[in-house]
């Protein structure tokens, strides 16, 4: 069946010119004359039999359908573009999309991910955020990095470890203490992470205690989040100590009662059933749990 898809060229020519609200800086940007970009548009309003642009004295202004079209267009035309640009820089070479939360990819993956690339440089490893699960049938994803339980129908998931997380705040927030005891704590404004709402409960439950308000105060989706928001003295935050290693390090973050729990989740790598017997993945795979037991042993969390 034929595709009911106007031409490509008036495609660009009326994103451009959406873009720019002017078929004359359309013209000057795609190197064509302002009447060839005429040509293009009025072709694509044929097309759709939809007005796209309002025509008046001053110029040209875009109807609330061409605004809402060249919106969707927009997004379409970038995403070829990525795609064209990935298959250009493959060159031969093996690619892997992951799906990854943000703070444990950039704290703990990419600075392992070299010795990978050493592994396998014919493996190129590509990744963008996804903090909540999703479907891989709809995305070009041939993995995921995800924290929460291995229930992900249609997948085998890797198990890579639990979070450990322990208060942290910033200096200056309980000056000139250094350290609190767990009901002090309570009493600071408490900043929460939207994906892990009971974190807190469960730290104080883990000292049996019960506090009234553990699961009021800011929300934020991501640790990195939550780590500037403690480093500006916003309030006390519950982090697993391998996403804020530099913090702690440099005392930008401190750890004002030496108290962690072991999640009832988990990191997992989350691997669809139809990429299986990839090659590339395998690889990865296997190196990805080598690195994780070695985390493990290393930090006595086995």
């Amino acid at each position: 069946m034929r595709r009911k898809i106007p031409s490509t060229a008036a495609l660009v020519a009326f994103e451009s010119a959406a873009r720019h609200q002017s078929f004359t800086k359309a013209a000057e940007e795609l190197a064509l004359t302002q009447s060839a970009v005429c040509r293009q548009i009025a072709a694509l309003e044929a097309f759709l039999g939809v007005e796209l642009f309002r025509r008046t004295r001053r110029g040209v202004r875009l109807t609330e359908e061409g605004l809402s079209y060249g919106r969707r267009i927009a997004a379409q035309l970038d995403a070829v573009e990525r795609d064209t640009l990935a298959v250009m820089g493959q060159q031969g070479s093996t690619s892997l999309e992951l799906a990854v939360v943000p703070t444990f990819a950039t704290q703990w993956l990419l600075p392992r991910l070299k010795d990978f690339q050493r592994l396998h440089p014919e493996v190129t490893v590509n990744l963008t955020n996804r903090t909540r699960p999703f479907l891989f049938a709809d995305t070009e994803f041939d993995a995921a990095l995800y924290f929460g339980d291995a229930d992900w129908p249609g997948t085998a998931a890797d198990f890579l470890m639990r979070e450990n997380p322990v208060p942290v705040c910033s200096p200056e927030l309980i000056a000139p203490q250094y350290t609190l005891n767990a009901r002090e704590i309570a009493a600071l404004p408490l900043l929460q992470q939207t994906t892990r709402p009971y974190a807190w409960r469960q730290w104080f439950g883990s000292l049996g205690l019960q506090i009234e308000g553990d699961m009021r105060g800011p929300r934020y989706e991501l640790f990195s989040m939550l780590a500037q928001a403690a480093m500006h003295g916003m309030g006390v935050a519950l982090i697993p100590p391998l996403l804020i290693q530099r913090e702690l390090a440099e005392g930008r973050l401190i750890v004002p009662l030496q108290h962690a729990y072991l999640s009832d989740k988990a990191y997992y790598l989350i691997v669809p059933e139809r990429k299986a017997e990839s090659a590339a993945l395998r690889a990865f795979r296997d190196w990805l749990l080598e690195q994780a037991q070695a985390y493990r042993r290393e930090h006595g969390l086995e």
